[in-house]
């Protein structure tokens, strides 16, 4: 590999001839050899976009050179046009806690493309990043990508889930099947009872989810270093989230307490929270698909999903419920990244929280992971399972369960008896309340009648 000598201030180091970045990189790249694992694509789009948010706030201030301003800019759409832009951004996710080798790694390669623009020298320390520091973009840049994949990928796949469920729910309504609680069977419930309460956790974690929206939007921005926005115009904070909130379509603002932005990272921790309720919904329902949909023979079989591919490498025929399967497993992926952001966010010691870099990757891959299971569980599971009628009527006949309904009229105890004698005998509880009870048979038929019983009431 032909190299290139470049400098810091550290002093001179060999950098790849091809590559956009310097010496700042390199040292990055070659100190922390741990995941292999860059910073994800969408954080590095917002610090490229917050990188040109802040060049132009600058010039408008009247502390960057109009030219160099306008090379920055173009840099970024130019990288962000290219669909291999991430080439130019290798610093592993395991670097300092501050996330300042990433931050360096974007005005490396923004300060060699910019100079290629305008064909004078830019800085990366002096113009692209001028007014800032790691200690402010990058609590900065956590914002802007959880709010941006937030807002474009997570919030519309939630969106779409809920209304799959709702439709499925509407065409599935004529179904009746028997309820459980502990896994044991219970009173009887319609199929669109089951689904609509699914739809309502969706709802419930969407709402949760707008509600951390504004915090997400208030930025560290103009802070700088400790939060004392050293080395910053003090009209910095605005002309930025002005700026970003032009670039971005959402709204932006400096954060109330700089101080608080910078060396906490509360706010994430509270996003990662209401994601992890999110995993915790969509486990619910996945385990509710499985449950339903097992057999074909010696499971409940209520309902069967759609065959997506083979189940078994040594049993031919059979077929597995995957999408839920890849669902649950998402799920405990994302509790498990709360997990360490919740350990994150514990390290903000004095003026800074030094697990950035961390926080920033297991928020965005929580929302990714829930975004993209959202929509296979809809599209793949929910919206293609058939119900299986049969099956339903079965269990339902046989469910002693049903004697509930005559509580009123018989008591409680009569009724534990019939329930008891029903089961013991496998007998239709209809039949067995018929010769135990002063019941007729019609009356009992109305009694009992699954439909009614999901109505509710005495």
């Amino acid at each position: 590999m032909t190299t290139r000598i470049e400098h810091d201030s550290m002093g001179e180091l060999e950098v790849p001839q091809d590559a956009l970045y310097g010496a700042q990189t390199q040292r990055a790249i070659n100190n922390f050899p741990i995941s292999g694992q860059g910073m994800p694509a969408s954080f590095i789009r917002a610090l490229l976009l917050a990188k040109k948010a802040a060049a132009k706030a600058n010039t408008n201030l009247g502390l960057l050179d109009a030219d160099i301003a306008s090379a920055i800019a173009k840099a970024v759409d130019q990288l962000l046009e290219q669909n291999d832009f991430m080439a130019h951004f290798p610093v592993d996710v395991f670097q300092t806690g501050s996330g300042t080798s990433s931050n360096m790694n974007a005005n490396e390669v923004l300060a060699t493309l910019a100079s290629k623009i305008c064909n004078r020298s830019v800085s990366p320390n002096d113009d692209v990043n001028y007014g800032q520091s790691s200690n402010d973009i990058i609590p900065s840049t956590i914002h802007i990508s959880a709010a941006l994949e937030l807002n474009e990928k997570l919030l519309p796949a939630l969106a779409h889930l809920s209304d799959t469920i709702t439709e499925k729910a509407a065409s599935v309504s004529q179904h009746i099947k028997t309820g459980r609680t502990h896994l044991m069977d219970a009173m009887p419930i319609r199929f669109d009872q089951a689904l609509l309460s699914w739809a309502t956790q969706i709802d419930q974690n969407i709402e949760a989810l707008k509600n951390t929206q504004p915090m997400l939007h208030s930025l560290a921005q103009g802070g700088t270093a400790v939060g004392t926005g050293i080395n910053a115009h003090p009209d910095f904070s605005q002309q930025f989230t002005l700026e970003l909130s032009q670039l971005t379509g959402l709204k932006f603002v400096p954060a109330i307490n700089l101080f608080t932005h910078i060396g906490t990272q509360d706010i994430a921790v509270s996003v990662s929270g209401q994601l992890k309720m999110t995993a915790v919904s969509l486990m619910k329902i996945a385990n509710d698909l499985r449950w339903m949909n097992s057999g074909p023979l010696a499971g409940l079989s209520e309902i069967e999903l759609e065959a997506l591919q083979p189940g078994s490498s040594i049993m031919p025929g059979k077929v597995n419920p995957v999408i839920p399967e890849a669902t649950a497993m998402v799920a405990a992926q994302v509790i498990g990244n709360d997990a360490a952001v919740t350990i994150g966010g514990q390290s903000g010691n004095f003026e800074l929280n030094v697990m950035l870099p961390m926080i920033a990757r297991n928020l965005l891959e929580s929302i990714t992971l829930l975004a993209n299971t959202s929509r296979l569980l809809a599209d793949k599971a929910i919206a293609t399972f058939t119900v299986n009628e049969d099956n339903l009527k079965q269990a339902l006949a046989r469910n002693p369960i049903l004697v509930t309904a005559l509580n009123p009229i018989i008591g409680y105890m009569k009724a534990a008896e019939i329930a008891k004698k029903a089961y013991k005998e496998g007998r239709p509880v209809l039949d067995v309340a018929e010769e135990n009870t002063d019941l007729s048979r019609e009356e009992l038929r109305q009694l009992l009648a699954p439909e009614k019983l999901t109505r509710g009431g005495i």
